[in-house]
C-alpha cells in the first residue's frame, strides 16, 4: 500500500526536493511481512538507475564539522571518532525537534530498533551460544561508546537550556548507534584533522535508506564524482509496482541480526555456526595430542568460521574435525589433510561421527531454546516481538541442522575419500 500521503513522508519529500532531489517515481510503501519499503512506479531494465541522492543531502561528518557542532568537535582532545561525530549530530537534531533543519529526516527515522543492543538478557540466552557472544560484545560496544562519550557530551551544555545528561542518555547514544548502523551507505571521506584516524566511511542517505534488503537483489552502487550524487543502479529488471531491493551483502541471518535487526526468509548464505569452545567441549581426552593440534589449527587460521549448512558440514569443519582424528603415527600427516587428501578410513569415520555428534548437540539445544521460548511466549506478552526474531533464527537453524545430520548420515555410509 503506497503510503507517499502520509504527513511525515509529504514533508520528506519536500525537503528532498528543495535539497534537488527529483527521483520520486519510488514512492514509500508498506509491503506484507516487510513492513515500509520503496516501490518503483516504472518498470526498470538492467542498468536503469534506481536512484541518485545529491551530495547535499547526504549527512556526513563534513556537514557536521560545518555546522554548529563543528567548534566543539574542532577543539576536543582526543579528537572524536567519525561515529561518535555522527551519534553526536543525531541526538542535537532529534531533540531540538521542530528547530532541526533535519526534522523531515529524523522523523522519519525508526524511534526503536530490533537490533541486538535493544534486546533483553532474557532473551538473549535463547539464541544459540555463538550469536550469544556477539551480541554481549555489540552491547560492550556501545555501553564503552557511550561512556567514552559522556565528557564530551559535557561540553556542549552551552548549546542546550536542560542538562545535557538528560539529553545525551544511553537510550539516546543507542538509538543512534542503530540509526547510522543499520541505515549508512559506504561512502569513503578524505580524513579530517579534527577527527580520529579510524575509517570515514559513514553516509546517512535520507529516502535511499528505505530500500530493503534481498540476497537476490542485484546491483551497483557509488558515490559518483562527476555527478556528485550517490547513485544505485539494477543489474536486473524490476516490474512496475513492484518494491525495488537492494542487497547489503552476501550475509547469513546471524550477520543480518547483528549489523540491521532483521532476518531474512529462505536466506542462501544461511549456515550454523560451531564455535571454538563447543569444538573443544566435544574433543574428549581419548583425542591424542589435543594441544598441539588446536596451537596447529590456530596457527592455520583454522579455528573461525566451521559451520554446517544445508549440504552438510563445511569443508573447515571437516578438516579440522580429522586433524583431531588423528593417532599419533599420523599427526605428522596432518598437512596432506590440508590438501584435500585422506589419511585412512578410520580417521574419515571419526570425523563424520564426530560431526555427527556435534550436529545432534545443536540440535538438542535448539530444542531446548524453543521449549524455553514456548513458555516465555505464554507468560511475557511484551517481549514476543522480539522472541519472534529468536523462534524465525531458530527455526531456521534447526532446519539446517537437520539437513546436515541426513547428510553425515548418508556420508558414513559412504565416506569421501
Amino acid at each position: 500500500a503506497n503510503i507517499s500521503h502520509e504527513p511525515d513522508f509529504v514533508q520528506l519529500r519536500k525537503w528532498l526536493k528543495k535539497k534537488g532531489f527529483n527521483g520520486f517515481y519510488l514512492v514509500p510503501a508498506n509491503f506484507p511481512d516487510i513492513g515500509r519499503g520503496l516501490m518503483t512506479r516504472k518498470a526498470l531494465a538492467p542498468g536503469d538507475l534506481v536512484i541518485a541522492l545529491p551530495e547535499k543531502c547526504l549527512l556526513t561528518t563534513s556537514t557536521i564539522l560545518r555546522g554548529y557542532l563543528g567548534e566543539y568537535i574542532k577543539r576536543w582532545k582526543p579528537c572524536l571518532s567519525p561515529l561518535q561525530a555522527l551519534c553526536t549530530f543525531l541526538i542535537a537534531e532529534r531533540h531540538f525537534g521542530s528547530r532541526s533543519p533535519w526534522k523531515p529526516y529524523i522523523d522519519v527515522l525508526p524511534g526503536t530498533y530490533t537490533c541486538p543492543v535493544y534486546l533483553t538478557e532474557e532473551v538473549i540466552e535463547l539464541f544459540p551460544s555463538y550469536l550469544v557472544k556477539r551480541i554481549q560484545e555489540q552491547k560492550r560496544v556501545v555501553q564503552e561508546l557511550y561512556l567514552a562519550s559522556k565528557c564530551f557530551f559535557s561540553s556542549l551544555q552551552p548549546l542546550f537550556s536542560e542538562l545535557v545528561e538528560n539529553v545525551f542518555t544511553y537510550d539516546a547514544l543507542r538509538w543512534a548507534w542503530c540509526s547510522i548502523n543499520t541505515r549508512t551507505v559506504y561512502m569513503e571521506h578524505e580524513q579530517s584533522e579534527f577527527l580520529s584516524r579510524e575509517p570515514d566511511i559513514y553516509a546517512l542517505a535520507p529516502y535511499l535508506d528505505l530500500l530493503n534488503h534481498s540476497p537476490s537483489a542485484q546491483i551497483t552502487a557509488a558515490f559518483n564524482q562527476k555527478t556528485k550524487h550517490y547513485e544505485i543502479r539494477t543489474v536486473t529488471k524490476c516490474r512496475r509496482y513492484e518494491q525495488v531491493f537492494i542487497c547489503y551483502g552476501p550475509h547469513d541471518n546471524q550477520r543480518l541480526l547483528l549489523e540491521y535487526g532483521f532476518l531474512t526468509n529462505s536466506n542462501p548464505h544461511n549456515v550454523v555456526y560451531v564455535s571454538k569452545e563447543l569444538l573443544c567441549n566435544h574433543v574428549s581426552e581419548k583425542y591424542e595430542l589435543v594441544d598441539r593440534k588446536l596451537q596447529f589449527l590456530q596457527d592455520e587460521g583454522l579455528l573461525e568460521n566451521l559451520t554446517f549448512g544445508f549440504d552438510g558440514p563445511s569443508w573447515r569443519l571437516l578438516t579440522v574435525l580429522k586433524i583431531f582424528c588423528l593417532r599419533v603415527e599420523e599427526y605428522s600427516q596432518r598437512k596432506k589433510i590440508l590438501l584435500g587428501l585422506s589419511i585412512t578410513d578410520d580417521n574419515e569415520l571419526g570425523s563424520l561421527k564426530l560431526a555427527e555428534k556435534i550436529c545432534f548437540h545443536l540440535i538438542n539445544e535448539n530444542q531446548k531454546a524453543m521449549q524455553k521460548i514456548s513458555r516465555l511466549l505464554n507468560e511475557v506478552v511484551e517481549i514476543s516481538d522480539h522472541l519472534e526474531l529468536v523462534v524465525k533464527l531458530q527455526g531456521e537453524e534447526l532446519k539446517i541442522l537437520q539437513a546436515s545430520a541426513e547428510v553425515l548420515q548418508n556420508m558414513r555410509v559412504t565416506p569421501p575419500r
